[in-house]
């Protein structure tokens, strides 16, 4: 099993044991075991939603349009109960990733950095050295509040706050709690960290100016919502799929087209222009794609 793979599933592993163990009495360790994975499900797909296909391709990449009051409403809930993710920093974040990758101005990682320092740097970034979010929905009502330094503080204490509300047992809640941030981090890593050095994953490119590669096991694929195919969206960041070839699994488009059938997002003009070298079909039709 490959390393990632590996410290993946042990993350899930101690989740599942936090939640057995650590649950009440009345509700006992199956049960626990029952609610602690379906929290860590719903918490881990709203993430994904919100951060991987709205934040990142609809804002940060304009690879998607969106319609307004949905993507308030997943920035709002997400923020509330689930995992905290300030948008307007993100934003910046990640262009300024783009910008300079593995390499100084990158927020992220630099080259020389190893497991544990970025590791560290999942939790405490580097500082930013320019402001790169200055979309008019960032303005909105709904991002200054989630954005503001109280909301953020707030934040794990209402998270934390509901599952514990719900299973009337705060030990059992917080266990619960720390198992999916624990899980977050391990995605976290996925991306900044295996993703971005050579020893792991394949290049489809070969560009010299970052370490981007991409792995396509199907585990880190849906942890991510597709998001370790870093190689491909490095090489063409402005595009809607991170995938370049139909052979590739992709989680992350799936669940965009599904949110295309209801209504709520569609693929805006860059994001389908899809340059010559890739695959034609089923690539080029989009979210029309069989």
């Amino acid at each position: 099993m490959k390393v990632y793979n590996a410290v993946g599933c042990a993350t899930l592993v101690l989740h599942a044991l936090l939640s057995a163990f650590l649950a009440p009495p009345w509700l006992g360790p199956w049960l626990g075991l029952a609610v602690g994975c379906g929290y860590l499900l719903i918490t881990w797909f709203v993430c994904g939603i919100y951060l991987s296909d709205v934040i990142h391709l609809g804002i940060a990449h304009g690879a998607l349009d969106y319609k307004e009051w949905f993507i308030k409403a997943v920035t709002l809930f997400n923020n509330t109960a689930g995992i905290y993710v300030d948008p307007v920093n993100w934003v910046t974040r990640h262009r300024l990733h783009h910008e300079f990758a593995d390499h100084p101005g990158d927020p992220n990682k630099l080259d020389a950095d190893g497991f544990w320092k970025t590791l560290y740097r999942c939790i405490i970034p580097y500082p930013c050295q320019a402001d790169m979010a200055t979309d008019a929905i960032l303005e909105t009502s709904p991002f200054r509040l989630v954005s503001h330094p109280l909301f953020a503080a707030a934040s794990p204490l209402f998270s934390c706050g509901l599952l514990g509300w719900l299973v009337r047992d705060w030990r059992y809640a917080v266990g619960v709690w720390l198992g999916v941030r624990i899980f977050a981090l391990w995605v976290n890593m996925i991306q900044n960290y295996w993703t971005h050095t050579r020893r792991f994953g394949t290049r489809r490119y070969d560009d010299p100016h970052d370490n981007a590669m991409n792995i396509g096991d199907w585990f880190p694929v849906t942890a991510t919502f597709s998001a370790c195919w870093q190689n491909n969206h490095h090489h063409y960041p402005h595009l809607l799929r991170t995938t370049h070839d139909p052979a590739e699994y992709d989680f992350g488009f799936m669940t965009v087209r599904v949110m295309a059938a209801l209504g709520l997002v569609q693929p805006s003009r860059t994001g389908e222009d899809r340059p010559g070298d890739l695959a034609a079909d089923p690539l080029r039709r989009g979210l029309s794609a069989s």
